[in-house]
């Protein structure tokens, strides 16, 4: 059972069941506890109000109750919760106040993520209750993010770039194991644009040494047709430390195509040769958490510089190479070439062989 927090404005324990066969979430408000007392002395009267993310369809309330550690008991069914989109959807939870003679008043909310919940047994949670637009999931901040905001919204920076694609990553290193943890989390406004309809996408990542040599390589499963699909993957590098300062982790996202080549929807890169200031930040932020800690951060993808990707590989040995041959040196370029694709511009892929 989970241990009882308190929000600003209290908390509230649910209850949540699924069942997968019947595509049913079943939602048990139970009661609250630590509400704020009114000022006049007079007794608070409460309403729970449920909605249902993102779709905001379903929506559900209890009867008011009175005191400061009301109890409801009540339970309310969430419909049409398949089995592929449930960890795509969540809950808010808002607690009113209902006086009478005076107009309601929000007390306090929260958002619950089903992708943090177990889905096989009946999941008992204290939710703290927070002021409007400072409310907390129950979970990781990757999913505040993911389920904070509605299906066909992306980050803030993703908005201030007009919608471009961007992707939640989460990076932890373990200097005394060796291991570089990445977990691709999110992606929002991912689309195509050779196709009318949300792509079927794919993450790829590829460890590249210094000198551009791939180390290692690993991708997610496909989400189908899906604009802002919820991956949630963990992949595991073996990085020594010494060598953590020397690697480049280049993280590409790929639309599916049939018959033809997958359509890249946009790239960054982490590491030595970093793509942004952003991706800089992370990496530096990342080795400077405690042993193994995930730190999750948003990421825009590169896809309409031309050349980008180039630049960034063809750097790896640009400060190895000065005291060779001139024509060594082309050679080197030339197995660069055979090594990445060196367009990225959209639509194009960016792979190693």
């Amino acid at each position: 059972m989970q241990t009882q927090c308190y929000g600003k404005s209290g908390s509230i324990e649910i209850s949540l069941l699924y069942d997968a066969p019947l595509r049913k979430m079943t939602v048990h408000v139970l009661q609250a506890r630590g509400l704020p007392v009114l000022g006049n002395g007079q007794q608070t009267h409460t309403q729970v109000r449920l909605l249902m993310l993102p779709n905001k369809k379903q929506k559900h309330k209890t009867k008011i109750r009175s005191g400061e550690n009301p109890q409801y008991m009540e339970s309310f069914l969430l419909h049409r919760v398949t089995p592929e989109e449930v960890n795509n959807m969540g809950l808010r939870v808002r607690l009113y106040g209902c006086e009478r003679l005076r107009k309601e008043r929000l007390i306090g909310e929260a958002y619950c993520s089903f992708a943090t919940i177990d889905l096989e047994l009946e999941t008992n949670l204290w939710l703290p209750l927070e002021p409007r637009n400072t409310s907390s999931v129950l979970g990781s901040s990757s999913d505040l993010l993911s389920l904070a905001r509605s299906d066909s919204a992306g980050s803030t920076t993703s908005m201030q770039h007009g919608g471009v694609p961007e992707l939640l990553l989460s990076l932890g290193y373990n200097g005394t194991t060796g291991r570089l943890t990445v977990e691709i989390v999110k992606g929002s406004y991912f689309r195509s644009l050779s196709q009318n309809k949300a792509p079927d996408t794919y993450v790829k990542l590829c460890l590249v040494s210094s000198i551009g040599q791939e180390i290692s390589r690993a991708k997610t499963s496909t989400r189908r047709a899906q604009p802002n699909p919820l991956f949630k993957e963990t992949f595991v590098f073996q990085v020594a430390l010494f060598q953590l300062n020397d690697v480049t982790l280049m993280v590409s996202v790929y639309a599916k195509r049939n018959m033809k080549k997958n359509e890249m929807v946009g790239w960054f890169s982490l590491g030595l040769n970093s793509s942004g200031p952003e991706e800089v930040a992370h990496w530096v932020d990342m080795r400077d958490m405690a042993k193994g800690e995930l730190l999750a951060r948003w990421h825009l993808g590169q896809s309409s510089r031309r050349g980008s990707a180039l630049g960034i590989l063809a750097s790896f040995s640009s400060s190895k190479d000065k005291s060779k041959p001139k024509k060594l040196k082309e050679e080197q370029n030339l197995n660069h070439d055979n090594m990445v694709a060196v367009d990225i511009e959209t639509g194009l892929e960016l792979d190693f062989v």
